[in-house]
């Protein structure tokens, strides 16, 4: 018995809008943890402000959030595709 079972398209699909959801957490916890820690790893008195924050918390989470909110907007806009859940996909 070799027969090959054919797998569903919509799985690649879902795998590689996986990835990419994967790949922008990754980027997401790189950016924060690059700015949080780089900046912020020196003595308080040496801060520097932005806003009234320090600058280590402005560009990790204030910054960060903007730029992950327009990575996810942009992906989801160019790179998700609708996908049908019935059984049948477009076959109507």
């Amino acid at each position: 018995m070799d027969r090959k079972v054919q797998e569903d398209p919509r799985f690649k699909i879902a795998k590689r809008e996986a990835w990419i959801g994967i790949i922008l957490v990754i980027f997401n916890f790189i950016w924060w943890y690059g700015f949080a820690y780089g900046l912020g790893s020196g003595p308080v008195e040496e801060y520097s402000f932005v806003f009234g924050l320090p600058a280590w918390f402005f560009y990790s989470c204030v910054v960060g959030l903007v730029v992950m909110i327009g990575l996810v907007f942009f992906t989801v806009k160019f790179f998700f595709k609708e996908v049908p859940f019935d059984e049948e996909g477009d076959q109507r």
